[in-house]
């Protein structure tokens, strides 16, 4: 609190004033382009954090509990609760110190509690809305300083197409997930301005941990409703948001990475 008659100084965008600056950033190599992935342990995480490596990305690779396997040198693992402020900002600052910018945040962090709502419990409920879309929220809000101060920056929110159609047993998860979709339209519009690109992704069902317990039945029909049969692999998701992380003219959108069919509306 500041002394009375006095006011206080508001702190720089991207500065956490309990955190203090960043320290002098390393080193760098300015042609290379920095990322924070969120949820980075996950199958899709960890493909993604490949991807961008390859691309010639230096990688924040957020993890919850599990920690990540051995990195090369230009993968940063950053412990990261999504749905706790200080860490994403906490994350957000580690990029600045490392490699003195941050130019695209990947919110990839999800889970599912997927029961009927009326078999639902609150805790549940509030899990999945804090991790799904609270946690988009909270590190956007720590990406944004950094890009709004670079005039440059792009972020990638990995959605749901329950969140387009809803899907029976996922209510809640549905609703974070229509939500994040509303999230991206109106970040986009906030910060178009400061030439920062806001775009969301639905990957599809992939092969991973978060599908791994689906009974087999239910596989083959998300399968089927596939107009092309199958459904869409790790590699190509993860090529997908790479490139589009490079976009410049690109914003506000919603790009489906499947071939399931919803109407317009």
């Amino acid at each position: 609190m500041s002394p009375p008659g006095t006011s206080a100084e508001p702190s720089p965008p991207g500065v956490n004033p309990e955190l203090g600056p960043p320290a002098k950033a390393e080193p760098a190599d300015k042609t290379r382009r920095v990322v924070l992935i969120t949820g980075a342990a996950g199958g899709l995480g960890q493909a993604l954090v490949c991807e961008f490596t390859a691309q010639g990305w230096f990688v924040a690779a957020g993890f919850h509990r599990s920690p990540l396997p051995a990195q090369p040198d230009t993968v940063l693992p950053v412990q990261l609760d999504v749905s706790r402020k200080d860490h994403a900002q906490a994350a957000a600052l580690s990029c600045l110190r490392r490699w003195g910018r941050l130019d695209a945040l990947i919110n990839n962090a999800g889970l599912i509690a997927d029961a009927p709502l009326w078999q639902s419990s609150e805790a549940d409920w509030d899990r999945v809305l804090r991790t799904n879309l609270k946690g988009a929220f909270l590190c956007s809000q720590a990406a944004l300083g950094p890009m709004l101060d670079q005039r440059r920056g792009h972020i990638v929110n990995i959605a749901s197409f329950s969140g387009r159609v809803g899907a029976a047993g996922q209510a809640n998860y549905s609703a974070a997930k229509a939500a994040l979709l509303g999230l991206t339209q109106s970040l986009a519009r906030e910060v178009g301005g400061g030439n920062v690109c806001v775009n969301a992704v639905l990957p599809g069902v992939l092969p991973t941990a978060m599908t791994a317990n689906l009974p087999a039945e239910t596989r083959e029909r998300l399968t089927r409703t596939n107009v092309l049969g199958r459904a869409n692999t790790l590699a190509e998701v993860a090529r997908f948001v790479a490139f589009l992380a490079t976009l410049e003219n690109v914003s506000g959108q919603i790009f489906q990475l499947d071939s399931r069919l919803a109407p317009w509306t």
